[in-house]
């Protein structure tokens, strides 16, 4: 009798130790936890939890502190971390329809990027890639790009011969290039050091990432170009997230999905604000730029639409284009 009340207690305590083993979420990103990305990743550890107790534990790791911009992929298919948020521009290598994000001038604002990420082509691109083992859970702003250089950038030729670093994105290289200046692919959590020694003379951002990783500091002018989006893909390997029970994908969906409407409200509210403390800090003049000198902008660049017209689709750029209006 003894015996089996020991065995019914042993079996009872695995039982419930099974039951309540959380899952544990590793949710990786490269940029700090003042920015848009950063309050959304933390927000969803705070609602996943919330709506999924005992059963899920979210891990976040910004700042590149698991793994930089050239490794969080791999790792989320390799299924080393869960969920990562990587930038638009990185998804070149899975699909080439994700390059349209990076076209330059193609949304007037970010509110136009919004639109386009809500309507039937753009919510179609987040399942693009689930061939390939990838799979988009929604679209995250951080806002629009600016041009920095170690020099005032006027017009198209006062970029001429300066280096500027990019993202992996062969529409982004084409976009420099377009202007006579020379692309520099790098990390993100390399630019501060390579802007501060000369490796690269400027780059392109939001004022969010300026301000949060001091880019201002270390650069001579900020222009207020508006030339393009910076915006990222939160996704998760399609095999570990269809592998989930039905209650905690579910969960894990409305958590996503709140977040994510988190931090767009602090990306889309929130710009004014640090553009406001970057001029506060007085290290970098920003200009703004004139309609005269922003259509120089525009035309120097508008050909590399054409160039990626084909691998893109024409009937994608239209309806990006129809999110303006």
């Amino acid at each position: 009798m003894k015996l089996k009340l020991i065995l019914a207690s042993a079996l009872l305590a695995l039982g419930v130790s099974a039951q309540a083993a959380p899952i544990v979420i590793k949710y990786s990103h490269v940029v700090a936890d003042a920015t848009p990305k950063g309050q959304s990743a933390l927000k969803f550890k705070e609602l996943a939890e919330k709506y999924l107790p005992g059963k899920v534990e979210v891990q976040v790791f910004p700042n590149s502190q698991l793994f930089g911009d050239g490794k969080e992929m791999e790792a989320l298919l390799l299924g080393d971390v869960q969920i990562i948020a990587p930038s638009l521009a990185k998804f070149g290598k899975y699909t080439k329809q994700l390059q349209i994000f990076d076209l330059p001038f193609l949304f007037d604002d970010i509110k136009a990027v919004d639109r386009f990420q809500a309507s039937k082509e753009g919510q179609a691109l987040l399942t693009s890639m689930s061939s390939k083992g990838i799979l988009g859970l929604g679209y995250m702003h951080n806002g629009m790009k600016q041009l920095s250089a170690t020099r005032p950038l006027n017009n198209p030729a006062d970029a001429k011969g300066l280096k500027f670093r990019i993202q992996p994105s062969d529409v982004i290289e084409a976009q420099f290039k377009a202007v006579g200046a020379n692309p520099q692919k790098l990390a993100f959590s390399e630019v501060y050091q390579a802007l501060q020694s000369g490796v690269v003379d400027g780059q392109e951002n939001t004022w969010s990432n300026i301000y949060s990783k001091k880019f201002h500091e270390v650069q001579a002018a900020i222009m207020e170009s508006e030339h393009g989006v910076i915006d990222y893909m939160v996704i998760t390997n399609s095999g570990w997230w269809n592998g989930l029970p039905k209650d905690v994908q579910a969960g894990l969906k409305k958590a996503m999905d709140e977040s994510i409407k988190f931090g767009n409200d602090i990306a889309i509210n929130g710009s004014d604000e640090e553009k406001a403390k970057v001029i506060a800090a007085n290290k970098a003049k920003v200009l703004k730029l004139s309609k005269q000198d922003l259509a120089a902008w525009r035309a120097a660049m508008l050909p590399v639409w054409k160039q990626f017209e084909g691998e893109i689709g024409a009937d994608l750029i239209k309806a990006a284009q129809a999110a303006n209006q």
